[in-house]
């Protein structure tokens, strides 16, 4: 007997037993991979689901914004002239 699976987008929250069209990413502080939705690479410990095309974009956008940001600059350490 085998039990079903459930996965949810990390975007809207969506739950379904059958992720068709859905992405995998997996990242880490410095990269970023998307595959193509199979059981393996689903099953990954920290693989992200999403639910499509769009929320893999929005996924995208938000780690580049988090982990790409420049810092901002300390100017109260750089000699004034």
């Amino acid at each position: 007997m085998s039990s079903l699976r459930e996965f949810r987008c990390e975007i809207c929250g969506l739950v379904t037993t059958n992720p068709l069209r859905w992405f995998v990413v997996e990242c880490g502080e410095s990269r970023l991979t998307v595959l193509r939705w199979d059981p393996d690479s689903a099953s990954i410990p920290d693989a992200r689901h999403l639910c499509g095309e769009t929320h893999a974009q929005v996924y995208i956008s938000r780690w580049f914004e988090s982990v790409c940001a420049p810092p901002r600059p300390d100017y109260s350490t750089m000699p004034s002239g």
